[in-house]
């Protein structure tokens, strides 16, 4: 027994003199985000942000890598790569739902929301000497459509299924990844590039000061079938004045940047993310342009396609939200 005391004793000083026997209980979780250049990149850095700043407290530590997009995200979290992921709020709906581009996979129902960010706009950018003034004249130009798993694509295809159109409408369908983008249009190897996105965003910033570029309106008859078809699209614009040459609102559609995760997710650490990112809202909003009119009362409702995780709605109660 003597001995057996002694080697506790031991092992306990040991224990109370290494720090990093304690940090082996850390949990770590992963959120999918975007492109580096674009608003989601920069949502999962700043919710990491929050939550690495109590990890001594509830000892979580949080990353958030470059990813695929909205698409990827959902499959990241349904395979467990990612424990949260920012997508479209279509892209939520749809997953749930197992409809295009999730119906391969079939309906992941244990899919959660958490809460809401900026709004989000489908958009085109095109060199003005294109001259394509609507979406109609992207047919026959080098339009870039997006890399496969990413916002834009999937928006983009949904927009081509109404008016009957394929790849083929284009005279090169490149697959370029966001961050790339904005160079090629510089380069005049694409006419036109897509994003659905918050803005103020980098790459259209960094393209309309490197090329004489324009917005172009998405609208028309189609479009109006479109929104009418799937509601969780809306009419929507991108202001006038955040980009060189493109003084005037650009109507187009839109919707909701979503954070997800599964029914799985540990409630714990979801209430520690949700009341990380609230408790510390007005310095969140400050962290990119995109963010600045978010409001708490809207994040946890507007553009939540799924039900709420209950580690976020423990929080929300907590605060008479619900």
């Amino acid at each position: 027994m003597k001995g057996k005391s002694l080697a506790w004793a031991l092992s306990a000083a040991l224990a109370a003199s290494l720090p990093g026997m304690v940090q082996a209980q850390d949990k770590f979780v992963t959120i999918g985000t975007g492109g580096q250049t674009g608003v989601y990149y920069v949502a999962g850095q700043s919710i990491c942000r929050f939550l690495n700043r109590d990890t001594a407290n509830h000892g979580i530590k949080c990353n958030a890598p470059a990813s695929g997009g909205g698409v990827a995200n959902v499959n990241g979290i349904r395979s467990g790569d990612f424990n949260f992921g920012i997508m479209q709020s279509d892209h939520q709906f749809k997953a749930m739902n197992g409809v295009a581009p999730f119906e391969k996979e079939g309906a992941m129902e244990d899919i959660r929301a958490v809460f809401s960010l900026q709004s989000e706009v489908f958009t085109i950018l095109a060199r003005r000497d294109a001259k394509i003034a609507s979406f109609d004249d992207l047919k026959g130009k080098r339009v870039n459509i997006g890399n496969p798993g990413s916002g834009q694509r999937d928006t983009l295809e949904e927009i081509m299924r109404v008016k009957g159109w394929d790849k083929s409408a284009f005279a090169l369908a490149a697959e370029l990844k966001p961050a790339e983008q904005a160079s090629a249009l510089g380069d005049n190897n694409i006419d036109a590039m897509t994003y659905f996105v918050g803005h103020p965003n980098g790459a259209i910033q960094e393209a309309t000061t490197t090329v004489d570029a324009v917005l172009v309106p998405v609208t028309g008859a189609d479009i109006d079938k479109l929104l009418a078809d799937k509601s969780y699209y809306s009419k929507t614009e991108i202001p006038g004045g955040l980009y060189k040459g493109n003084d005037s609102a650009t109507p187009s559609i839109g919707g909701k940047a979503v954070l997800s995760t599964s029914a799985k997710a540990d409630p714990e650490v979801v209430y520690q993310l949700v009341k990380s990112v609230f408790d510390n809202l007005d310095r969140f909003k400050r962290l990119h342009p995109a963010f600045k009119d978010l409001k708490a009362e809207d994040m946890i409702k507007v553009g939540l396609t799924a039900p709420l995780h209950e580690g976020a709605e423990r929080y929300y109660k907590e605060r008479g939200w619900l």
